[in-house]
C-alpha cells in the first residue's frame, strides 16, 4: 500500500491536507507533521509515531517543505529505508498527482511524472498574459 507524509515547518501541512480534502476529497493515508508548533513535540518524535503505520511492505512518499531545511534532514534519515521516497519543495499539483496517481505504476514513476507536471504549474501569469496580449 502507498501511504504518504507531508512534513513541514509550522501549520503548511494542515493547510495543504484542508486543500486536498476540499480539491480531491478527503484521502487515506494521509500523515501530517506540523514541525515545532508544540516545543514538547519533536519532529523525530511525529515521525517515530508515524512510522508504526507503515509495514515493510508499504511505500512511504514523504513530502518536505524545504529542501536542505531541518524537517527535510530528519525525514532524509528515513531515505534509506526500502520503499521510502522523498520529494522537497512541493506544490499541491504535485502533491495532487502522486496521492492520485495509479497504484499499480511504479511510484519512481509517477513521481518522476508529477515532478515534471507540477514545474509547469508554476508561471508568471503576468507574463503569460502579456505575451497573450501581444499575440
Amino acid at each position: 500500500m502507498r501511504k504518504f507524509l507531508i512534513a513541514t515547518h509550522g501549520a503548511f501541512a494542515k493547510g495543504i491536507n484542508s486543500s486536498l480534502d476540499m480539491i480531491i476529497g478527503q484521502t487515506d493515508h494521509v500523515f501530517l507533521i506540523q514541525a515545532y508548533l508544540d516545543e514538547q513535540i519533536t519532529v523525530e518524535d511525529e515521525l517515530a509515531a508515524v512510522l508504526t503505520h507503515v509495514n515493510t511492505n508499504d511505500e512511504l512518499v514523504i513530502f518536505t517543505d524545504l529542501l536542505g531545511g531541518s524537517v527535510n534532514n530528519i525525514m532524509m534519515r528515513e531515505a534509506l529505508r526500502q520503499n521510502v521516497h522523498i520529494v522537497s519543495g512541493f506544490n499541491l499539483p504535485l502533491v495532487i498527482e502522486i496521492i492520485l496517481g495509479d497504484a499499480d505504476t511504479p511510484v519512481i514513476e509517477v513521481i518522476e511524472s508529477a515532478l515534471a507536471s507540477a514545474k509547469e504549474q508554476m508561471v508568471y501569469v503576468n507574463k503569460l498574459i502579456t505575451q497573450q496580449q501581444n499575440d
